[in-house]
């Protein structure tokens, strides 16, 4: 996050023909609403916000970072920040956020606009939009703080999740969001091979559904469903004993995204298979 004063962006909210039906419709309930010679657009900040997430050491984890200005100074948040100037791209801004405060590359993220939050009182400061990205990375590695944030870590989604009151602004809320968005992506299409390294074993894969999910999956199913889905994964041709007992197949990520027969997760309490 920047330590700068935000930039303010004129923001066109409704136009012209808009307005004019609404000033009709308002006068004619006898409220008072501005013509649109007397309108000006409201001046808003825009941020940029990321939910990262990753596995590590078998839990579903999501940086955070301790915010090191007010408001809300030594609360955790999620990264991120203002514009730079009223020409930057959102997307180059989420990318710059995730260096400046995590250290991490953005080349090694899968990175995907999630969605925008604007409560009028989001913020203390002034009025801010966000637009928050959902970042899955393979290679947590250590994160280094940077910008405004005096200090960035892992840290276990349902921790976090079961105390939101620990989160700064609305993140709380954000998180959440993105949680059921990374879950629910799995199911159809292959963004789980994001949380895996270049070469991976079926058991590998399974594990990281299994870890976002938070329940288990059976293992004949998976692999069923798994190599049911055309290109999905490809065989890289190698075996591994990394992970003890036989010799497992390695696999590499194919060229599928969606999942046309989705690998649901089960919807009941002691499921244990997927369905």
């Amino acid at each position: 996050m920047l330590d700068r004063t935000a930039v303010a962006v004129t923001i066109p909210l409704l136009s012209v023909s808009v307005l004019r039906c609404y000033s009709q419709a308002d006068q004619k309930r006898g409220s008072v609403v501005p013509n649109d010679k007397q309108w000006t657009a409201p001046l808003i900040a825009i941020a940029v916000d990321l939910a990262v997430f990753t596995v590590l050491a078998g839990r579903f984890v999501v940086l955070l970072v301790e915010r090191g200005i007010e408001p809300d100074l030594g609360s955790l948040a999620l990264p991120g920040g203002f514009l730079s100037t009223v020409d930057e791209d959102l997307t180059r801004a989420a990318m710059r956020e995730l260096t400046e405060e995590t250290g991490l590359d953005p080349g090694q993220v899968h990175l995907e606009q999630l969605a925008t939050y604007g409560t009028p009182d989001r913020d203390p400061r002034q009025r801010v939009v966000t637009v928050c990205y959902l970042a899955l990375t393979p290679t947590p590695g250590t994160p280094a703080a940077g910008g405004d944030a005096r200090h960035a870590d892992w840290y276990p989604v349902e921790e976090i999740l079961a105390e939101p009151g620990q989160l700064a602004f609305d993140h709380a809320q954000i998180l959440t969001d993105a949680v059921e968005r990374a879950r629910s992506k799995l199911e159809y299409t292959t963004v789980a091979t994001s949380f895996c390294g270049a070469e991976f074993t079926m058991s590998e894969l399974r594990r990281v559904y299994e870890i976002v999910w938070g329940r288990s999956l059976d293992a004949r199913n998976f692999h069923r469903k798994v190599l049911a889905v055309p290109d999905f994964v490809r065989p890289t041709g190698a075996q591994t004993t990394r992970n003890g007992g036989r010799p497992a197949a390695l696999y590499r990520p194919g060229e599928a995204w969606l999942v046309q027969i989705p690998i649901l997760r089960a919807r009941h309490e002691g499921a244990r298979d997927v369905h």
